[in-house]
């Protein structure tokens, strides 16, 4: 008899999380890493072209080469890229700062809205959630009357509180009989007000349960989930949690999950990935306000377009070519149990409408949740990142778009880029005389790299002091030691080694500024586009309102210092923060504002900036320090410094 022999596996383990793991020959090492629940940064999400994905191989044999993304000496020295590593042997990989997410800073974020000036934010809407529940009496049946306990049921609706033309599911039919004897013919009917605004019967219970009855709402971002376990019956927030999307792991930007969701298995991955991170907030929810799953009632979620089809479990391909089409913009309602999600079977998921592949219903959410649909005021919306979107518009009329601003406000692409966590650069000054820097970080931590806002502060300093110039290019004749030649060119040294947590000098490149000023000029050229469109002017833009939880980091004057933002009085200006969960939530307390959010996206007409030649020119013209044409931003002042 010829025994088979076990097949070969190596043992993995990841510092500093202490995580062990087996692993096939030959396996990648970051999709080992992501098996394990271990997070790497990937910003290209596995393309091997970010080097965000670095690791240090402590022991053990990988196979990998060196690519332009390292050092001789870190290469030397065991430094690695995950994506383009095969494990060849036992392991221990430590997984160094910069590579790792911090959820430290995450905890400390306000989910709900910076800013509550009734200026900015929906007015005149009724509490009137989409789902209720309703108390019912029934007599009992008799020999003459002993028509069916679906009949039954569906009459004294009607006659007690007035509900005709009801829908009903199947799943309520299977469990009616038993219910309403086990209640003694009293029970609590839940209905949901669908899509096009009839009722469904979604679920039976015995006796009188209509305070128990609460819902979810969900901002999923591209990098952050963050969710509220809701009271429907008081209209209050019982809970709030938030935590990193797993999907991160696949890459940072929605282009590097679609690509990734094409390859086998791909798309089931991601839409485990986010699923187990809804699981974890609903059970962290639900554990701190002593709530019982059972109690969940229906679920909204406010996302971009690519995150919500990877949520369905529907294919993104085309959303990235051309002409750009998603597989639905408005969501038929799906059972959450269906995706995966940790609910019971009655409940709902509603999705908020997208308007485009590049626009979705967190910015749907956004408009909502400000009210700028309401008024009559000509108002700017901008939700800075990776994708940034932009709405233009009043009561009448709205145009909006997408920005490819790329990874850059989010650190991708800038040398020591980082998101926002611990050790990042946030706050960055420059003494005019000695020409030193004074930077802050995040939990005042020593330095590990640079977040958005950093970048933004960074870039407008420089700039006020002659370090740079108006096309981002180094004044080589600045009397600074800390300006110097570098691996890719000039580059400021913003922290020496000895103060920094990864043990390398921390530096902002001449790449890095180029990289930022497409970006900036992406963002800008995008508003300027979407006025001129309406036959305005940025100057008649009447309010600006900044979402997003980048968008409340950022200091406005710097913002306007480089170009980012329309040089407009700075009492124009308004923080709402998480716009997205905001929309959701009062989706959640309100049918009239579900009905609202779909009128929202049907109204806005959306432009196709890669098509769009006027765009091309206005990003030409914005490719300057703070743009070509000066006029546009009167209140910049740039000085030259020593």
């Amino acid at each position: 008899m010829v025994k088979c022999q076990p097949e070969t596996k190596y043992s993995v383990r990841f510092e500093p999380d202490g995580v062990e793991t087996a692993a096939e020959p030959g396996a990648n090492l970051m999709e080992t890493a992501i098996a394990a629940g271990v997070h790497i940064n990937a910003s290209c999400g596995g393309a091997g072209v970010c080097g965000t994905c670095n690791v240090l191989i402590k022991s053990g044999k990988v196979e990998s080469t060196r690519s332009d993304k390292l050092s001789k000496a870190d290469y030397e020295r065991g430094i690695r890229q995950a994506c383009q590593s095969y494990i060849n042997s036992d392991l221990v990989v430590e997984i160094p700062p910069e590579s790792r997410l911090e959820k430290a800073v995450l905890k400390r974020e306000d989910t709900g809205i910076v800013s509550t000036l009734p200026a900015a934010l929906v007015s005149g809407w009724r509490f009137d959630p989409p789902v209720k529940k309703y108390y019912v009496e029934l007599p009992p049946p008799t020999l003459e009357d002993n028509s069916s306990d679906l009949t039954r049921l569906l009459r004294i609706l009607k006659q007690q509180h007035g509900l005709d033309n009801i829908s009903v599911d199947f799943s309520v039919v299977e469990k009616l009989a038993s219910i309403l004897r086990q209640g003694n013919w009293k029970a609590t009917a839940t209905l949901l007000q669908d899509n096009s605004c009839a009722s469904r019967l979604i679920k039976i219970e015995p006796g009188d349960t209509r305070v128990k009855s609460c819902s979810l709402a969900f901002d999923i971002g591209t990098t952050a989930v963050r969710g509220q376990l809701l009271d429907l019956s008081r209209g209050k927030v019982l809970a709030q949690a938030i935590d990193y999307n797993r999907q991160i792991s696949y890459g940072e930007d929605v282009i590097s999950r679609i690509a990734w969701s094409q390859k086998t298995g791909g798309l089931k991955k991601l839409q485990d990935a986010v699923t187990a991170t809804l699981n974890d907030l609903i059970k962290k929810m639900l554990e701190s306000a002593m709530v019982d799953v059972s109690d969940i009632s229906h679920v909204v979620v406010a996302a971009n377009t690519v995150m919500v089809h990877l949520l369905l479990n529907l294919n993104p391909k085309f959303l990235r070519l051309s002409p750009y089409v998603p597989t639905v913009s408005t969501p038929p309602l799906v059972k959450a149990a269906s995706l995966g999600i940790e609910l019971p079977e009655s409940v709902y998921l509603y999705a908020m409408p997208s308007v485009a592949s590049y626009v979705g219903g967190d910015i749907v959410a956004g408009i909502l949740g400000c009210g700028i649909y309401q008024r009559q005021t000509i108002t700017l919306y901008i939700d800075i990142g990776t994708n940034g979107e932009i709405v233009v518009g009043n009561s009448e009329w709205m145009v909006t778009a997408a920005c490819s601003a790329g990874p850059t406000f989010e650190g991708g692409g800038i040398k020591h880029g980082m998101i926002a966590t611990s050790g990042a650069i946030k706050d960055f000054k420059i003494d005019r005389q000695s020409l030193k820097p004074e930077i802050k970080t995040i939990d005042n931590a020593r330095a590990r790299g640079i977040c958005g806002s950093g970048l933004i502060d960074i870039a407008a300093e420089m700039l006020r002091a002659g370090i740079i110039d108006q096309n981002g290019r180094f004044n080589t004749e600045t009397d600074t030691d800390r300006l110097r030649q570098g691996e890719d060119g000039y580059e400021y040294v913003l922290a020496y080694a000895k103060d920094t947590q990864i043990g390398r000098d921390i530096v902002f490149t001449e790449i890095d500024m180029d990289n930022l000023i497409r970006s900036k000029a992406a963002m800008y050229a995008g508003c300027q586009t979407l006025v001129k469109s309406m036959g305005s002017k940025c100057a008649d833009i009447e309010q600006v309102i900044i979402a997003g939880t980048f968008g409340s980091k950022i200091d406005i004057e710097n913002a306007i210092t480089i170009g980012l933002l329309p040089d407009l009085p700075r009492d124009r200006f308004v923080f709402i923060g998480n716009g997205s969960l905001l929309g959701a939530r009062l989706t959640s307390f309100s049918s009239d504002l579900l009905k609202d959010g779909q009128k929202i996206a049907a109204m806005m007409t959306n432009f196709e900036l890669s098509e769009n030649a006027d765009f091309m020119a206005n990003y030409t013209a914005a490719l300057f320090l703070p743009h070509t044409h000066a006029g546009d931003f009167p209140s910049v002042v740039i000085n030259k410094g020593k």
